[in-house]
């Protein structure tokens, strides 16, 4: 599966936290968007792993942008927020991946191997800026 809840959430999170030019605590956030607080913490502590968010520590502690939204790309938000890069299919980003063993004969895979490095290429062309703008 190309984006899951992790992803919506991430994309929700950024949005919400970079309007506010503050950092936003995950209680806050949970809040905001009625989900689970501590699958967001979970989701929160990857991007900062990844450097898209800076965390705070303390009474006024919380998440914040450590990138400009023109800086930060879908791509990067949802390999952050999965754990992995996405795929259209568990083959397409290599023959080794086939869950088959068969990548070798297969006559679909050098479609969807191309299918999924345009795919990369728009979410890593496209920016939390461009989805932002009204």
């Amino acid at each position: 599966m190309l984006l899951t809840r992790a992803s919506e959430y991430a994309l929700l999170s950024l949005a919400l936290i970079g309007e506010s030019g503050e950092p936003k605590d995950v209680d806050t956030l949970s809040k905001q968007l009625d989900i689970s607080k501590s699958f967001l913490a979970k989701i929160l502590q990857n991007l900062a792993k990844r450097g898209i968010l800076v965390s705070y520590k303390g009474a006024k502690g919380g998440f914040a942008l450590n990138k400009k939204f023109e800086e930060i790309s879908i791509l990067e938000v949802i390999e952050a927020a999965e754990g992995k890069a996405p795929s259209v299919f568990e083959c397409s980003p290599s023959q080794e991946c086939c869950p088959s063993e068969r990548a070798g004969s297969c006559i679909i895979w050098p479609f969807l191997n191309r299918l999924q490095n345009k795919i990369d290429g728009f979410l890593g062309n496209l920016t939390l800026k461009d989805i932002l703008e009204k």
